[in-house]
């Protein structure tokens, strides 16, 4: 699963030149945790969040430092923004949250512009998805792009997100990527692999 496929197009941004007040009103009216701050093409700049509006409202300069003084959102925004492609893999998305620290990613295009964001909340609907799309997802995506298996060789059975492989593949390691591969797929709990492969005959 890509990061187009759980992202939302419907992104609210604000241009840097924005003052605080617009940007603070547009958190506050759409019950937003951040916005992404884009300059006149729609590159994405920064992201303000609604820490970067408390650091000011708090009004201790050892804290917010040059953030006291913003009248803008450029000057108040958290820069560089940590950004994803949408043709990135999903679970690099959910990894770059949790080592960053943030909620939420400006999805941008190969020239930087701003096309989407994907949320945490985004993740967890994509987790709850049903097991027929993981299913299909291990066998055309995994089996058949990744590893270039023919998706024949290997029986897929998924209950409540729980992955039962089972077939016989050409090699070990063909086997072992499988399985990794497919314990990362979006909705995915647990994999148990019964495979086998012909170059040692050894269950995997």
């Amino acid at each position: 699963m890509k990061v187009e496929d759980a992202m939302s197009r419907e992104v609210r941004a604000v241009p840097a030149d924005a003052s605080m007040k617009e940007a603070a009103r547009l958190l506050a009216e759409q019950r937003l945790s951040g916005v992404p701050v884009v300059d006149g093409d729609g590159r994405v700049l920064g992201v303000l969040s609604e820490s970067d509006v408390v650091l000011k409202e708090a009004g201790d300069a050892e804290t917010a430092g040059t953030k006291l003084s913003a009248r803008l959102a450029g000057e108040a925004m958290t820069s560089p923004a940590v950004t994803i492609e949408g043709d990135r893999p999903l679970e690099l998305a959910a990894r770059l949250m949790l080592e960053r620290g943030v909620h939420r990613l400006p999805v941008v295009d190969a020239a930087g512009t701003l096309v989407g964001i994907v949320t945490r909340g985004d993740l967890v609907r994509a987790f709850v998805r049903s097991d027929a799309e993981i299913a299909a997802e291990i066998r055309t995506e995994v089996v058949a792009r990744r590893l270039w298996l023919d998706p024949s060789s290997v029986q897929i059975e998924v209950a409540e997100g729980e992955v039962t492989l089972t077939g016989r593949l050409e090699s070990r390691a063909d086997a072992e990527a499988l399985e990794a591969l497919a314990r990362r797929v979006p909705g995915v709990v647990a994999v148990r692999a019964n495979l086998t492969w012909a170059d040692d005959d050894i269950e995997c």
